[in-house]
């Protein structure tokens, strides 16, 4: 449960995130509107999954489920670069965070 929740705030955080790239594009009613939402239930997710699992386990997680979407987002929908290095350094944030939850014990 917990650590479904964690998941669910790194999503949310690529809500808040893409909301201010909508905001910064123009669409600034809709992307104020993702920002605020996403942001808030992102930290409301963290905060309820961070009762069980640590701080530090917790908030990398967390950053890598924002940082792997949004880098993903971004080269789909936004035209950002594929180049095989950088997804390599992806699928090693992703390989980090398997690590920190075989090791984790939880």
């Amino acid at each position: 449960m917990y650590w479904l929740a964690l998941i669910v705030s790194g999503l949310f955080e690529v809500v808040g995130v893409t909301g201010i790239e909508k905001f910064n594009r123009g669409s600034r009613q809709r992307g104020l509107a993702m920002l605020v939402v996403g942001f808030g239930l992102s930290l409301g997710f963290i905060s309820f999954a961070m009762r069980e699992i640590s701080l530090g386990i917790a908030y990398a997680v967390f950053t890598a489920i924002g940082t792997v979407a949004s880098a993903l987002l971004g080269m789909f929908f936004w035209g950002e670069s594929k180049s095989p290095i950088r997804l390599g350094f992806i699928a090693l944030i992703i390989a980090s965070v398997v690590g920190l939850k075989l090791v984790s014990g939880g």
